[in-house]
């Protein structure tokens, strides 16, 4: 394999990264929200599919985000009569983010990007001691 294909490889994987923590740090600023008014649903957690996909220009199998997901676990409950958007009951709904379930995610996808930043590093060094061996 040509090594500037391994660095488009490990730069799709980088990208994908980058948007599965962006999506990550949106469910960690929501993850306290509730519901606003009775009966309306607070902020749901979003994930991220991904997908192989066969880039006919260089012939590699790169990976992209496939879509954006809306998590379908069930709302927590918070008993909170003063609240506008308390029931008849006096329970307010919570979102359905998890912030440790989050910051693991973080922690995994930070690791991926890394191992793709280091790939990419290992790559272009190997490109870059074979150019001074030619000279």
């Amino acid at each position: 394999m040509d090594l500037s294909k391994s660095m488009l490889i490990s730069a799709s994987g980088m990208k994908v990264q980058n948007v599965r923590m962006r999506i990550i740090a949106e469910n960690l600023a929501n993850q306290d929200s509730v519901a606003t008014a009775p009966g309306e649903d607070p902020y749901r957690r979003k994930s991220l599919t991904f997908q192989n996909i066969l880039d006919r220009e260089t012939g590699l199998n790169k990976v992209e985000v496939k879509n954006v997901v809306y998590d379908q676990a069930e709302f927590g409950m918070r008993y909170d009569p003063g609240h506008p958007a308390a029931d008849e009951i006096g329970y307010i709904k919570t979102t359905n983010v998890n912030g440790l379930v989050e910051l693991m995610d973080m922690k995994q996808a930070q690791r991926s990007y890394e191992s793709n930043l280091n790939a990419m590093d290992v790559s272009k060094n190997i490109i870059m001691r074979t150019v001074d061996l030619l000279r």
